[in-house]
């Protein structure tokens, strides 16, 4: 049988934060998506920025930012990072009616950006939930996952192509 190892666990089964201080500083980059499903009549209002709550992408980019900037307060064992880039777009879609939030995140430095990616997507897509609530109850987040990585030992992903 093969030894199983685990980064972010000792012999006796505790857990902690790797140390990753002995790690040359690399240029990391990774990009997340996440899909909100919307009614038709729910889109229309997206669009018009005439939600009750005003226009749910201004607000859902910015809560996204903030979100990638406290990943490390978020998820245990994650590093808090000095992030160089973030930002979070939208593609609004028709068939079938559903917003794509995509999330890019920057950095140099010793662990990879990943968490923070996906973070910003998973937030921007809730943000959305929450604007558009007040008309839509039946609203899904779905597909949240990492499209790209880039930098550190273990080098680029690039997930596989889904159907759309």
């Amino acid at each position: 049988m093969a030894e199983t190892f685990f980064t972010h666990m000792d012999a006796g089964g505790g857990i902690g934060m790797v140390d990753v201080g002995a790690k040359p500083a690399t240029r990391r980059r990774a990009v997340a998506e996440a899909f909100v499903r919307l009614a038709p009549a729910t889109m229309d209002l997206l669009r018009r920025a005439a939600l009750p709550k005003g226009d749910a992408l201004v607000c859902a980019k910015i809560g996204g930012i903030m979100a990638a900037k406290r990943a490390a307060e978020l998820l245990p064992l994650c590093h808090p990072l000095s992030l160089a880039f973030v930002d979070v777009t939208f593609d609004v879609l028709d068939a079938p009616p559903r917003v794509r939030v995509v999330a890019e995140t920057r950095a140099t430095g010793a662990t990879g950006v990943e968490m923070e990616a996906i973070v910003a997507a998973q937030t921007a897509a809730a943000v959305i939930y929450d604007m558009c609530k007040a008309v839509q109850r039946d609203i899904v987040i779905e597909r949240v996952r990492l499209l790209h990585k880039s930098g550190g030992k273990s080098g680029e992903f690039n997930a596989p192509e889904e159907p759309a």
